[in-house]
């Protein structure tokens, strides 16, 4: 079975990589965090995946707000300012010659604490900053042909349980659902709010096609997708009918398409959810337009932004 919109081929070259960790470039092997590190103890700390294009960071100021402001929600004190960590992400890729097809994942974590405890007041060290670059690019024929999405019944919560728009590395939810949808078979989850409507994916953003319109959910029970906030808007900009609102599984197996969307694999057709055919079972029309579009964006961003 696939690993769906994260399905890639290994690339030889990642076991040269060094990593950063809390600045200083280290051999992969080499690149370790402590039993007593919060991360490790209770998954206390934020994240952020981000692509290379180009020779740059595209949308690496949205990664950057949203790293932030789930930082200051666990009030966990990062330590560098965001042209500080900016800098530490570029100086890592020079130094392992990276500028293409290449995914990052930056972790932060509180830090080392005296004793595997929650109390954030244990911690007794700065916080924990690890870089991981990788050469890694989704499959073409992912991109071309889809995933299968499975509904799940395990739900996206409500804000005061654990809210779902916190990047945090506490991801037991999803990765339970993700669970569910292997065992079943299928590349991904489908998961509801608590209300029943469609929520978003395990580790992806959900829209549906119906009539020349994207619909996606209202994002009030899923995290604020970089991606998706971007396919959103190109929508609006090139006038195509969006709307952001509730919707059923009713509504999704009659829709003319469907699609997810990721920072790893941008946009991603979907050809099957729940054993039911999206249309014609190939990429639609839709997809395929918002795929160049992203493209096209991805590669604005990259020129205009900060470059390795």
């Amino acid at each position: 079975m696939s690993k769906g919109t994260h399905d890639y081929a290994a690339d030889a070259r990642n076991a040269a990589i060094r990593i950063n960790l809390n600045g200083e470039l280290v051999a992969r092997e080499a690149a370790k965090v402590s039993v007593f590190d919060a991360g490790y103890v209770l998954g206390d700390g934020v994240w952020e995946g981000l692509r290379v294009h180009g020779g740059g960071l595209p949308f690496l100021d949205q990664h950057l707000d949203r790293l932030y402001e789930g930082a200051c929600a666990l009030d966990l004190d990062i330590g560098l300012t965001r042209e500080q960590l900016s800098a530490r992400i570029v100086e890592t890729l020079r130094a392992n010659g990276m500028r293409e097809d290449v995914h990052i994942r930056l972790m932060v974590t509180r830090g080392l604490k005296a004793t595997p405890h929650q109390d954030p007041r244990f911690v007794i060290g700065p916080a924990t900053i690890v870089i991981v670059p990788e050469y890694k690019q989704p499959l073409p024929e992912t991109i071309e042909r889809g995933i299968r999405l499975f509904t799940v019944h395990v739900r996206r919560g409500a804000p005061d349980v654990q809210d779902p728009k916190l990047n945090s590395h506490s991801k037991l939810n999803c990765i339970l659902a993700c669970i569910q949808a292997q065992k079943a078979g299928y590349d991904e989850a489908l998961m509801l709010d608590p209300h029943g409507f469609v929520a978003t994916c395990n580790s992806t953003h959900f829209f549906i096609v119906r009539k020349g319109e994207v619909w996606t959910s209202t994002g009030k029970y899923c995290l604020g997708g970089i991606t998706r906030g971007n396919v959103i808007g190109l929508c609006r900009e090139h006038g195509i009918p969006i709307h952001e609102k509730d919707f059923s599984l009713t509504d999704v197996y009659g829709a003319d398409e469907a699609f997810v969307t990721g920072t790893f694999a941008g946009l991603t057709p979907v050809h099957e959810i729940d054993g039911r055919v999206m249309g014609d079972g190939v990429r639609g029309p839709m997809c395929l337009r918002l795929q160049t579009l992203y493209r096209q964006l991805v590669e604005r961003s990259s020129r205009e932004g900060v470059r390795v």
